[in-house]
């Protein structure tokens, strides 16, 4: 069932989208992408996004982080529409893209560097990210040297470095192998928590999303449209939330599941 957003329980969203639609032409003629999406994002919360394929999912990222522009509505960040690329933000790719020619510290400041930050001030913060996520020994090495799940907290620590206030998380961990990825999922959904940065995740499995999120967003078919929302709790853990990895074992896991895989709308025959 569609819930109340953040919005009433918070003086401003860190992030609201407000009836976002998006047009694009092809050689066959104009695509509607999405439809008329409204969404709030409280400051500090962790949302999940998940869809069938093709329903606009990234395309929405790209719109938060004013890398793309919507054909109608608005987009907002603390309040201020996103005209350009939005400094605020920080995005983490479904692969890693370290460079293969710098070491691990010299990609986890690639962000200031481009960004002309203090440089000094960065690299105590690289290695004290570094260090906090179990590379401190590896920030001389190189990504060939490093296993996947040591790549993507690598790939954490780049993102975190600009200091951004939201994080786009777009399919994080989907290349790495199933065991890499419940390892990993865990220890970044913990991370991130710990960090209390507002996160907007994309994702293809339910489960992650479930596990990691404090509130999972379902997306219709092309147009992409907002079809049901889900707020994410664990009564039987107490008071605090449990790890991704123990939330699996939690016994409102099977109802939040199958909720949210019939709202997906993805099934063979359907």
């Amino acid at each position: 069932m569609p819930i109340a957003s953040h919005g009433n329980l918070q003086n401003q969203p860190k992030v609201a989208l407000q009836e976002i639609g998006l047009r694009y032409f092809t050689l066959d003629g104009e695509v509607e992408a999405l439809s008329r999406i409204s969404l709030e994002v409280a400051p500090g919360e962790f949302i999940g996004i998940v869809g069938p394929s093709g329903c606009g999912k990234s395309t929405l990222l790209s719109l938060v982080a004013g890398i793309l522009a919507p054909t109608s509505g608005r987009v907002l960040l603390d309040g201020q529409p996103v005209s350009g690329p939005a400094a605020s933000c920080g995005y983490m790719l479904q692969h890693d893209h370290l460079f293969g020619w710098r070491t691990i510290l010299e990609n986890v400041l690639l962000g200031p560097e481009i960004k002309k930050h203090d440089l000094s001030a960065a690299r105590a913060r690289a290695l004290l990210l570094l260090e906090r996520y179990g590379l401190g020994d590896f920030v001389n090495h190189y990504p060939h040297q490093l296993s996947g799940g040591m790549r993507q907290r690598a790939a954490l620590a780049r993102t975190l470095c600009t200091e951004p206030d939201v994080l786009l998380l777009d399919e994080p961990f989907s290349a790495l192998d199933f065991q890499t990825r419940l390892a990993i999922s865990d220890e970044i959904g913990l991370i991130l928590r710990e960090e209390g940065k507002t996160v907007i995740l994309v994702t293809h499995d339910i489960s992650e999303a479930i596990c990691m999120t404090d509130r999972v967003i379902v997306l219709g078919r092309r147009p992409g449209h907002v079809k049901s929302q889900h707020r994410i709790s664990f009564p039987s853990h107490g008071s605090g939330r449990p790890s991704p990895f123990a939330a699996r074992n939690a016994p409102e896991f099977a109802g939040y599941f199958g909720t949210i895989w019939e709202d997906l709308d993805v099934h063979v025959g359907r």
